[in-house]
């Protein structure tokens, strides 16, 4: 139940042509105080409710539980989220033992894309695709909490 990740901003669209599935979400958040987030989201025809935990010192790491609901379950509660629901694509693309999710942001977060990639230690390598850019794992402004409710449009 604990989620080790590293996020990436990516520099260019060429990922898509790698990509082996792509799904559009829209997820809204009922809690997203540092300490404990709480999201719903609408992944395709599927519908989950998430709690995160803060993350470590670190910021790979941090608690993380998920349930699947259903979709029409998703859809009422999305409607109680706070305001800033976020609407992207997701990308996934292997590479090596690992893949990589890529979110390509609408709305008032147009512009962004992030790559993330889970991990089973903090110290796991894997490897780098030539689109992936700087990495923004200790940057709070590029969690989908904070965009929900802090656009990358209006950075």
């Amino acid at each position: 139940m604990i989620e080790i990740e590293r996020k990436f901003l990516v520099k260019n669209d060429s990922f898509k042509k790698e990509a082996f599935t792509s799904n559009h979400i829209m997820q809204g958040y009922l809690s997203s105080v540092a300490e404990r987030t709480v999201r719903i989201r609408i992944k395709g025809d599927k519908g989950f409710l998430t709690i995160k935990g803060a993350s470590n010192e670190s910021g790979l790491s941090r608690f993380e539980w998920e349930k699947e609901i259903a979709v029409d379950e998703a859809k009422k509660i999305i409607l109680l989220s706070e305001a800033g629901v976020i609407d992207k694509t997701r990308f996934e693309i292997k590479s090596g033992d690992h893949i990589f999710e890529v979110d390509e942001f609408y709305g008032d977060n147009n512009g962004l894309i992030i790559a993330e990639i889970e991990l089973t230690s903090e110290t796991e390598t894997f490897i780098k695709p030539d689109w992936l850019g700087d990495e923004v794992t200790n940057d709070i402004r590029y969690y989908n909490a904070y965009l929900s409710s802090h656009p990358y449009s209006t950075w």
